[in-house]
């Protein structure tokens, strides 16, 4: 029997963290919606994701930890990567966008962004002080 699971993160931004879903080509829904799991069953989330034939997935406001909590039915899982990679995937996008939108706000450009043959992205930033 399905049930809904829930992933601790340390995903604590709403913007950074719909923008890594947006970059892993997904469409999230903002505002309190329902994730749809097994034979009816709901939980209820800040953002969501609507899947066709497999298990919606979302993230929900966890204020004891001050961080958006990832809640799905594993069951109904059908994406093209397990559940882990997934969430690895996402915490690199979403740490890329939280770091070029705080450098942004510190006053620096991008100046060169490469993606390395493991997967890892190295960033050069730069701000020109009057």
């Amino acid at each position: 029997m399905s049930h809904f699971s829930t992933v601790k993160t340390e995903l604590r931004q709403l913007e950074p963290l719909r923008g890594a879903l947006e970059d892993l080509g997904y469409a999230p829904d903002a505002g309190t919606q329902t994730v749809r799991g097994y034979r009816g069953q709901t939980v209820d989330a800040e953002l969501i994701v609507a899947i066709e034939g497999g298990a919606d997935f979302g993230f929900r406001w966890n204020a004891t930890s001050g961080a958006y909590e990832f809640v799905t039915d594993l069951d109904l899982w059908r994406q093209s990567v397990p559940v882990e990679r997934f969430l690895s995937q996402l915490t690199q996008r979403y740490a890329l966008r939280a770091v070029l939108e705080a450098s942004r706000l510190e006053g620096f450009d991008l100046a060169h962004q490469t993606t390395g043959q493991d997967g890892s992205i190295e960033l050069v930033v730069t701000r020109w002080d009057a």
